[in-house]
């Protein structure tokens, strides 16, 4: 990773209020790197969304079994069903070929977690028609929705 993609900053971004919108619309979520490590945000942050009532899918192809009692699968092409947002826990250097599938499996939107920013995946999502959301904490924007615990 060069030093321009570890300091990217949106080009374009949903405000926290347009993110807050589209987490209400949301109900099933794909989340792209899901760790069984309980102390890392890559589980605790699909967790709390899970005790919220959204679907979580558990996306990571180095995980066997189940992670929050979900299956776990290795691409997000292997999900079965729709997925309203791919959500992100991945290197902002590995986010390209995830909005490619994320477009291919017909998600409406791709979130990426705080820290990651790809400009040039969020250009190819936002021209296939996904909303985009990048370096923000999807919790976070959770729970600073009227009404959420």
């Amino acid at each position: 990773m060069d030093a321009n993609t570890e300091c990217e900053i949106p080009s374009v971004n949903l405000s926290d209020a347009e993110a807050g919108r589209l987490l209400r619309g949301a109900k099933t979520i794909a989340v792209v790197g899901l760790s069984a490590n309980p102390e890392k945000p890559s589980h605790f942050v699909p967790k709390y969304l899970q005790e919220q009532g959204y679907t979580i899918i558990p996306v990571n192809p180095t995980a066997k079994g189940q992670i929050l009692g979900k299956a776990v699968y290795p691409s997000l092409s292997a999900v079965p069903g729709q997925v309203d947002v791919v959500d992100i826990f991945r290197p902002a250097a590995d986010v390209p070929p995830i909005v490619d599938e994320a477009i291919a499996i017909g998600a409406r939107a791709v979130w990426m977690q705080e820290g990651i920013v790809n400009n040039a995946a969020a250009e190819r999502a936002r021209a296939a028609g996904l909303q985009v959301v990048m370096n923000k904490c999807m919790m976070k924007v959770h729970r600073a929705l009227p009404g959420a615990k």
